[in-house]
């Protein structure tokens, strides 16, 4: 019965259903349960170290429920999103209801969007893999299954990685150099991979190059089918799902580095290099992705046996309020920095 918690992660969406339906101040109804209720709640339950008892870890793996959990996300994804372009293509709103309801849509596509997608994005299948792109969609970022995947994951806590936050650097100024600095590295990943091939950039099998005419027709097809508005709120969405990714990866590596070994290249990543959170409600809600320095030590492990470990840095509340502290710059200066490990500190000093 405890694996049902995951079910929990439903409410996000069902939130964002109920903005849609009854609208008014209900549309800021996803908003609210994401970043009011949620950090609240986390003041009050528990933080859980427990780990999986290595011994089950193997079985639980292969437990077909926790992969249907994630499969549940497509259709709740895909029909947020169209039920969203139908209200603001055939209705009238107010400016508070449309700001509630872009927003409300936006966590979905970056929450239960993007991030399911990181999760299948790890996985080994084709099928699994293929829905992760997929996934991506609404949010105009599918270089993510590129970048993540090939150059995130290699380049972690090091000056080279776009998505890996910098010691004082604000979340506005990493949004912009993350944002467009993980779409050229995404294609500039794929154009080494096909010059060894001996073929092209410009050539179909670039997978960068798919992705943008995939996500061009994405937008023709909603101008055609929804107009201008529909066109406008599926720009709206898809910047608000991956603002929200881009604060939850600033969140997740800030200030921390990699020493440089005498050959000039990177300490291997270890637990030590991401910020980890035991908040039991966040850890929920985003499927253990809250648990992620153990997923950047062994990114095959799914989710659902996803580790504590003592060396990594904790923070000191969970993903949602950690997010809200990073919008206001100065606060979370003032609480991160401190926190920094020693050996991160003494890294970036010399640097």
């Amino acid at each position: 019965m405890k694996d049902l918690k995951y079910f929990l992660a439903c409410l996000l969406p069902l939130s964002a259903m109920l903005a849609l339906a009854w609208q008014g101040a209900w549309s800021w109804a996803t908003v609210v349960l994401a970043f009011f209720i949620l950090p609240v709640a986390e003041l009050f339950f528990p933080v859980s170290t427990a780990n999986v008892p290595p011994e089950l870890e193997d079985s639980r793996s292969k437990n077909r429920l926790f992969d249907w959990l994630l499969y549940l996300n497509a259709p709740l994804l895909f029909g947020s999103v169209g039920w969203y372009l139908h209200i603001v293509s055939t209705q009238t709103l107010d400016t508070i209801e449309l700001v509630g309801l872009t927003l409300s849509t936006g966590i979905i596509v970056g929450a239960n969007g993007i991030n399911v997608a990181h999760e299948l994005g790890h996985r080994s299948t084709r099928g699994e893999q293929f829905l992760s792109k997929i996934m991506l969609l609404p949010a105009l970022y599918q270089h993510f299954f590129i970048e993540h995947n090939r150059g995130h994951h290699k380049n972690v806590a090091t000056d080279k990685d776009p998505a890996s936050a910098r010691l004082g650097e604000n979340v506005y100024a990493f949004w912009l150099r993350s944002v467009t600095g993980s779409w050229l590295s995404a294609w500039a990943i794929e154009s080494e991979r096909l010059k060894k091939e001996g073929k092209t950039e410009w050539n179909w099998a670039n997978e960068m190059l798919r992705f943008c005419v995939y996500q061009m027709l994405w937008l023709v097809g909603i101008f055609a089918v929804f107009g201008g508005r529909g066109l406008t709120g599926a720009v709206g969405v898809a910047v608000v799902g991956f603002l929200l990714l881009e604060t939850i990866n600033y969140i997740e590596h800030y200030g921390l580095r990699r020493h440089l070994l005498p050959s000039g290249r990177p300490e291997p990543v270890s637990p030590a290099h991401s910020w980890n959170s035991d908040h039991e409600l966040g850890r929920i809600f985003l499927y253990e992705l809250t648990r992620h320095s153990d997923h950047h030590y062994k990114a095959t492990r799914k989710y659902q046996i996803l580790r504590h470990t003592d060396e990594s840095p904790q923070l000191p509340f969970g993903y949602p309020a950690s997010m809200l502290l990073a919008i206001v710059p100065p606060i979370w200066f003032e609480v991160m920095n401190p926190r920094l490990p020693k050996a991160s500190k003494a890294i970036l000093r010399k640097s």
